[in-house]
């Protein structure tokens, strides 16, 4: 799938610690019906000797993507998003080097890297990314060792580079709104859809939020 850079507008991560009613798929078919524009899997657990127990779920996620003509990213683990023929990968600052994940994925996969500073998205941009996850904006309760980051540093990283931005780290209803005038190009949002009662009425509240700021 090609890359636009409207697809980060509204950018799901999935978080296992919210399922209980729900399973995983039907979250995230929740929040495409609500109008998610990406999906990212994100499993923290995962090794090499474990993609065989996810390849099932990341091939059901895969197929509900496609379905929804939404990109579907693997956090960090090239080999599980060529297994399920994802559309890409993210990786982090202390996952792999961004220019090695481009090499290994070739160039017509969607590559996002973390970047935290206006080096590291510089860096980023240099070795082939597609576009750039920055945070944690607001705090967030899915990594315990993320710092926030204060408007004036997303600011800089979005204009530091010509490659898309998203914002990520504690984005919820009552706060997206404060993203207006950051430059970013979308929001990449866990709990603030997942832990909704309603994961499709949120999604599409936080979307339409989102539709007018940018």
């Amino acid at each position: 799938m090609k890359f636009d850079k409207s697809q980060l507008l509204i950018y799901v991560v999935t978080d296992r610690a919210w399922t209980g009613k729900m399973s995983l798929c039907e979250q995230v078919e929740a929040a495409l019906k609500g109008g998610a524009t990406m999906v990212q899997m994100r499993e923290k657990g995962l090794t090499n000797d474990t993609v065989q127990d996810y390849l099932e779920e990341a091939r059901s996620l895969r197929a509900l993507t496609e379905r929804y003509k939404v990109p579907l990213i693997i956090d960090d683990n090239i080999k599980l998003a060529l297994l399920c023929g994802a559309d890409g990968v993210h990786v982090g600052q202390n996952d792999m080097d961004a220019g090695l994940a481009r090499q290994l994925l070739g160039p017509d996969k969607i590559l996002g890297v973390t970047a935290k500073t206006v080096e590291q998205a510089l860096k980023a941009q240099s070795q082939g990314a597609d576009y750039l996850g920055s945070g944690a904006v607001f705090g967030t309760s899915t990594k315990k060792d993320a710092r926030p980051m204060t408007m004036e540093q997303l600011q800089a990283i979005c204009a530091s580079v010509k490659i898309p931005v998203v914002a990520i780290g504690g984005i919820c209803l009552d706060n997206i709104e404060k993203l207006q005038g950051s430059g970013v190009a979308g929001a990449a949002i866990v709990s603030g859809i997942f832990a909704a009662e309603d994961i499709e009425g949120t999604t599409r509240a936080l979307r339409q939020k989102m539709e007018r700021i940018i």
